[in-house]
């Protein structure tokens, strides 16, 4: 699991390197084409590459799924591209307690008042770290809390699939439907040309980005979910590494303390509502 949450950073990283270089959505397309060939190779192994793989049921589902993964790519990246990436990684471990409010409200899960106190401190730890109207609240903060939104959107969608949906399939629909978003958006501007260091860097994040998602499933399927949970936290640490030494971004002291705040309270909702279950 470490690994997987260092594979993700170090892609986040190589996307960040690239802003100002490159329009965000034609570096979304061009990694996209790469993530979708090596994604393409797996599924096409697993025999999962047809429609009537998805059953009639989760075909809606699968489509809301995928939009949510198209937003959340989008706002995560566009904040990555303005704001440390610390902070943007910090804001998005904000998930665990916003899917739990997302599940009491849409799909009327009972939630105590220990987890409901853990959603009001999580998210005073995530306004630590956006500060609004702060100096350095910027559009980039409204980015991040989206992709928060998205992800809550497409976990809930994840949940409503049955169990028999080739995950692999929908991993496949979502590199496709990301790639062609960057592409119509690309077409729609003037085309940037592309030398061949920065293909290279974009085809390395995508090698990273599915080395992430690979290791994670990997680790999904073997391990104890109350021991792996943890780890999960450590991709904070490798942002904050990779941050201050690659590009010189040290957190103040209010985000370090938002970030240990939004840590605790999702631990304490994940291993909570793991003793419930």
């Amino acid at each position: 699991m470490m690994v997987s949450m260092a594979a993700f950073v170090i892609n986040d990283s190589l996307m960040k390197s690239l802003s100002g270089e490159i329009p965000l959505f034609q570096a979304i397309f061009l990694r996209g084409m790469f993530a979708t060939l090596l994604v393409g190779v797996l599924a096409a192994r697993a025999g999962v590459i047809r429609w009537s793989a998805l059953a009639l049921v989760d075909r809606p589902v699968a489509l809301i799924r995928v939009c949510a993964e198209i937003g959340v790519t989008s706002c995560f990246l566009q904040a990555l591209f303005n704001m440390p990436l610390a902070n943007a990684t910090a804001i998005l471990q904000g998930a665990p307690f916003a899917l739990t409010f997302a599940a009491a409200v849409f799909l009327r899960e009972k939630v105590g008042w220990r987890r409901w106190t853990a959603v009001m401190v999580g998210f005073f730890g995530v306004l630590l770290i956006v500060r609004p109207g702060g100096e350095d609240f910027n559009s980039a903060s409204y980015y991040a809390l989206g992709a928060v939104c998205f992800l809550v959107i497409r976990d809930i969608s994840t949940r409503r699939l049955s169990p028999e949906t080739p995950s692999l399939f929908i991993t496949m629909m979502t590199a496709v439907a990301i790639t062609c978003l960057g592409g119509a958006v690309t077409a729609t501007n003037s085309w940037q040309t592309v030398d061949v260091a920065t293909l290279a860097q974009l085809a390395l994040s995508a090698c990273f980005l599915f080395g992430g998602y690979l290791f994670s499933v990997m680790t999904m399927r073997v391990g104890e979910m109350s021991f792996i949970a943890p780890f999960r936290y450590t991709i904070l640490i490798w942002a904050l590494l990779l941050g201050i030494f690659v590009f010189g971004e040290i957190p103040d002291t209010l985000a370090f303390v938002g970030a240990a705040i939004v840590v605790s309270a999702g631990l304490y909702t994940f291993f909570r509502e793991r003793r419930l279950s």
